[in-house]
């Protein structure tokens, strides 16, 4: 298992894309890392987009990143609520500076706008909110997955397996 000794953290809140979560969290796991659920209150049951849902383990306020590896944050419509907190942004901002991977797809670049770490990184998400991303002086590209230092970023759910070998890669490296 190449993760054994890696912690992650995946954030949530209501409306999150199913398989942007649960197949990271999923892979993850299978790779060995420990994956703690943060949402805005601990141990509070999230609904995704489609009816699949995930309890938190922690409170976004209560997590530490310093006690991290790496993020997830997940796409669908959640990001938009993820980065009203600034417990969220704060954490953004601490783990890019760490260089520790933080791997975001779809609508999940919206929480890297608004912790303001993408001026002059390239990056991919959906093209719903390309505009966005080179608006916040990202370089971006359509591509399943792109890495850039510490973010790994990607489109869509087809694109999952390319996104979780490279976060995986990363995050071992």
């Amino acid at each position: 298992m190449k993760l054994h000794n890696k912690k992650v953290i995946q954030l949530v809140s209501d409306d999150f894309e199913d398989l942007e979560l649960w197949y990271p969290v999923l892979r993850l796991r299978e790779e060995g890392a420990e994956v703690v659920i943060a949402g805005e209150k601990a141990g509070t049951t999230y609904i995704g987009k489609y009816g699949v849902p995930i309890q938190s383990d922690i409170s976004f306020h209560d997590a530490n990143p310093a006690d991290y590896d790496a993020i997830l944050v997940p796409g669908g419509w959640s990001p938009d609520k993820l980065r009203r907190y600034e417990d969220i942004l704060t954490m953004i901002r601490t783990m890019d500076e760490q260089k520790k991977p933080i791997g975001q797809i779809c609508h999940a670049g919206w929480v890297l706008i608004s912790a303001k770490i993408l001026q002059g990184k390239k990056v991919t998400s959906t093209p719903g909110i390309k505009d966005d991303m080179i608006n916040a002086g990202a370089e971006w590209v359509d591509e399943a997955v792109i890495v850039d230092g510490n973010i790994i970023s990607s489109r869509r759910p087809p694109d999952l397996p390319d996104y979780m070998r490279e976060f995986i890669r990363v995050l071992a490296d």
